[in-house]
């Protein structure tokens, strides 16, 4: 009994060994290892284009939407990278599709390879391009810089850029207490710009008058450019802002420069023709003296108007541009300050010159062809006219260019946290006031410094060839400095 038992088992092994050997794999397979760490899976779009194109064999039932061509696979729809035409018949299928890389092609009845394109080829298509963008949104630099509180930003090829917040306040990082401090370093620069010239020239020597006469011509330089290169840039930038709509007149910024100039000159007129009819001819000197101080009060008028406006777009700016501004801004404040200095001082000088040095006159009724000077007897009291303005008067005008610039940083640290140069009725003052003062300092620049100075009878008609050539090169050594200092501000 037991013998048979066992041969039966014997006869048994054959069939059990396989069962037995899986259970003990099994059981092996079954032991925990240690964890690996592995990577996370990659999307890789070309191992899915190669599954579907073993799937896709081929493509039929082809027809056109438009110019475009779509074949069948089964129920589903691909388009096929080919122009129908109206002049060619379609064919009716593509075979022996393949996959090159990420896409799926298929052969035409020529031979040739024409791309299908799939949900997956299009999807690596749109992430390809969007990664591209961000790359290339992320690596472009652009080159910002602020006028009136307003950022501006032009990209490496020139085109205008925009920040992500566009119109809305744009937060920075201020530092008050440096502000604070420069406030009064401009305070000085100004002052000491503008007083220099009215304490050097009552001490000047007569042999100095040249380097009197160069800083006149620097400064009118200075006036010219700040005109036209500051003021009338700045302006056009307010008006042509993309946060600014509604203006359709795109010559907005010429027509507030012209009414500028129109209000320039009827100041000017109506004071020079009442100082006229008031004087007799006696006294046409003292006429004249009231022409230069009307010249100088419509210059600093000018001047003011946007020193507030340097003021607040110094302080408004970002905490990473401003030791920039600041340092341009203090030489512009400077030269300009150099500018209205020389002109405060210069008044009442050619009526003191003119005064001291009579025409000759010939005495009436005498037929001699030479004339006999008769000198005009300087009185011991000396006429009002000679000093049309004392020294006290000169600086109270130095003072108030001086204090102007700072009070439009004071007024800018006030609304530090509300203010937005981007805002529509920021940028329509801003405008407006950069404009007006361009076309008053257009008038006082050209009319009454430049052309004053150089063909109506000013002290350069009659200069000889040094005198000239230092005053043509300070001329334009002033407009040149100016306009670079533009560059930043």
């Amino acid at each position: 009994m037991y013998s048979s038992i066992r041969l039966g088992m014997v006869w048994l092994l054959p069939f059990l060994a396989p069962t037995c050997s899986g259970s003990f794999v099994a059981r092996r397979q079954g032991v925990p290892a240690a964890p690996a760490v592995t990577a996370p899976p990659r999307f890789d779009a070309g191992v899915v284009v190669r599954r579907q194109a073993e799937d896709i064999t081929a493509i039929s039932d082809c027809h056109a939407h438009g110019t475009e061509v779509w074949c069948m696979a089964g129920t589903t729809e691909y388009q096929v990278v080919v122009e129908a035409t109206a002049t060619s018949e379609l064919p009716a299928s593509y075979t022996g599709c393949h996959s090159h890389g990420s896409g799926l092609y298929c052969m035409d009845a020529a031979g040739d390879d024409v791309e299908v394109l799939t949900e997956t080829t299009s999807d690596a298509a749109s992430t390809d391009s969007t990664d591209s963008t961000e790359t290339s949104d992320s690596t472009e630099e652009l080159d910002c810089h602020f006028h009136a509180g307003v950022e501006h930003c032009v990209g490496a090829e020139g085109e205008n850029g925009s920040s992500t917040t566009e119109c809305a306040r744009q937060s920075r990082d201020y530092n008050i207490p440096l502000r604070i401090g420069l406030l009064f370093v401009i305070l000085v620069t100004s002052f000491i710009g503008v007083a220099g010239p009215i304490f050097i020239k009552p001490v000047l020597s007569k042999k100095f008058d040249i380097v009197f006469i160069i800083l006149k011509q620097f400064g009118t330089g200075v006036i010219i450019s700040t005109a036209f290169v500051h003021l009338y840039t700045h302006a056009s930038l307010m008006f042509t802002n993309e946060c600014l709509t509604g203006i359709e007149y795109e010559s907005t910024t010429s027509a507030i420069v012209m009414a500028g100039l129109f209000l320039s000159f009827v100041v000017d007129f109506v004071s020079h023709r009442i100082a006229s009819g008031a004087q007799t001819k006696l006294h046409e000197f003292g006429s004249h003296d009231r022409d230069n101080i009307v010249q100088v009060l419509i210059l600093e008028a000018g001047i003011i108007f946007h020193s507030i406006l340097i003021g607040l777009t110094l302080v408004v700016a970002g905490d990473s541009y401003f030791i920039t501004l600041f340092i341009v801004i203090l030489f512009h404040q400077m030269f300009e300050g150099i500018a209205l200095g020389t002109r405060i001082a210069s008044v009442g000088r050619l009526a003191h010159l003119d005064s001291c040095h009579a025409p000759p006159v010939s005495p009436a009724g005498s037929h001699d062809k030479t004339t006999t000077p008769i000198e005009i007897p300087m009185t011991a009291t000396p006429s009002p006219n000679l000093q049309p303005l004392s020294m006290v008067q000169k600086l109270l005008m130095a003072a108030a260019f001086s204090i102007v610039t700072p009070i439009g940083m004071a007024i800018g640290i006030g609304v530090l946290q509300h203010f937005n140069g981007n805002d529509p009725s920021t940028l329509i003052a801003l405008g407006t006031l950069d404009a007006l003062s361009a076309g008053i300092l257009v008038w006082v620049g050209l009319v009454e410094m430049w052309a004053r100075d150089w063909m109506l009878a000013g002290e350069m008609v009659h200069a000889g060839l040094w005198v000239t050539l230092s005053g043509g090169i300070s001329l334009v050594a002033g407009m040149a400095l100016m306009s670079f200092l533009g560059k930043w501000a």
